[in-house]
């Protein structure tokens, strides 16, 4: 399995680019209009999903580890492919994408073409525990997390706790409990 490629992009187009690598093989790889916009030069590295079906096999790439593991999660729920999973990644920033997930923003997911309220609603119950992992590393990810356990642990629901600390503007967990109490309450 192909899990990233280095090399120069010899074609581009909003939602794909032939990459050549250094031994001259050229691989067509689906991009997201954000990675395309991230794509300025012609040398480029890109995170990989590869994806196999009967009558083919593609490519899809992401300058940001954190779109790849959208796009990963995403498609293994069913009835969403992998277009439709590119075109999420297209509509919105990675952290974009997790803060609707965890706020439960049905309208902003059936802002995604090709998503429908049935599908935006089936989306959010699949992705309900969904965290980007560069997001936990950093220390407002884990304090967020910290906060969500503790509001859990005084009897919150799950579901109400992501919405209101999606809206919460501090940082430290004893903040974020303080300001996520006040609004719970």
């Amino acid at each position: 399995m192909i899990i990233a490629l280095e090399g120069e992009v010899v074609h581009k187009e909003p939602t794909l680019i032939h990459l050549k690598l250094p031994t001259g093989i050229t691989y067509l790889v689906h991009i997201s209009l954000n990675c395309s916009a991230a794509i300025d030069g012609k040398s480029v590295k890109l995170h990989t999903t590869q994806i196999f079906k009967e009558d083919n096999q593609s490519l899809y790439g992401f300058v940001e580890r954190d779109e790849k593991e959208i796009f990963d999660r995403v498609i293994r729920i069913t009835g969403i492919g992998p277009s439709t999973a590119l075109a999420i990644c297209s509509t919105f920033k990675p952290e974009d994408f997790a803060a609707a997930v965890m706020a439960q923003d049905v309208t902003a997911i059936k802002g995604v073409p090709g998503i429908g309220p049935k599908s935006a609603k089936r989306l959010l119950v699949e992705l309900g525990d969904f965290n980007l992992q560069s997001e936990a590393a950093t220390g407002a990810g884990a304090s967020r997390h910290e906060a969500a356990l503790a509001l859990e642990s005084l009897g919150f629901k799950k579901e109400r706790i992501q919405k209101v600390l999606a809206t919460c503007k501090a940082e430290t967990t004893e903040a974020l409990i303080k300001e996520a109490l006040k609004k719970l309450t």
